[in-house]
């Protein structure tokens, strides 16, 4: 694994995390993976316990989870309203470099508040956990893996300690509007012609 020489800025991290949520919402093998932890740190491995010569039968190949079947039009239609509310496509596109500043901000609140307009209309979202962050919390065995991620030095099993850097978000309802059986999602936002 490459170390990176230079860590991406404010930015490139923002359209980094826009990118891959769109993927995951578009991409259920995506979501899996990061589910999975798969593309962030590795946790160190748990030391292998001494094996003891015995004959085993031969290993039976678990069944493959199946996967549910993901359209993209869903994802399409949260990104037209995120498009439409906060013009979120055309700040991710444009180049900033020659912008100071002040007007890159001043465009930052533009776009945070059409985001935070299309959350609250379409979207009620809760903490995972309702402890406040730096909390010291205890993870008792068989807690739900999917909505707790631990970090740092993860070594044996739960019970597990540790601070609560961040709580979380599930969503906990959707709304997102019915489209007609004709509609062509994938036009985000269309063209534009003044006459």
């Amino acid at each position: 694994m490459n170390t990176p020489t230079q860590l991406p800025g404010f930015w490139s991290r923002l359209s980094l995390a826009f990118g891959a949520f769109f993927k995951a919402a578009g991409d259920a093998e995506f979501a899996a993976r990061v589910r999975d932890d798969q593309l962030g740190p590795v946790a160190a491995p748990a030391p292998a316990p001494t094996p003891v010569p015995t004959p085993a039968p031969a290993p039976v190949a678990p069944a493959p989870t199946p996967l549910r079947v993901n359209t993209p039009e869903s994802a399409l239609q949260l990104l037209t309203l995120l498009q439409r509310e906060a013009r979120l496509i055309d700040f991710a596109n444009e180049n900033l470099a020659s912008y100071a500043d002040a007007d890159i901000g001043a465009a930052a609140r533009v776009v945070h508040e059409g985001c935070a307009r299309v959350l609250k209309e379409h979207f009620t979202i809760a903490p995972v956990r309702s402890e406040a962050e730096g909390a010291r919390i205890t993870l008792e065995e068989g807690f739900d893996a999917a909505s707790v991620r631990l970090t740092g030095n993860v070594v044996g099993k739960a019970p597990f300690k540790g601070t609560l850097s961040h709580r979380g978000w599930r969503a906990t309802d959707v709304r997102l509007p019915q489209l007609a059986k004709e509609h062509d999602a994938s036009v985000i936002a269309p063209a534009e012609v003044e006459l």
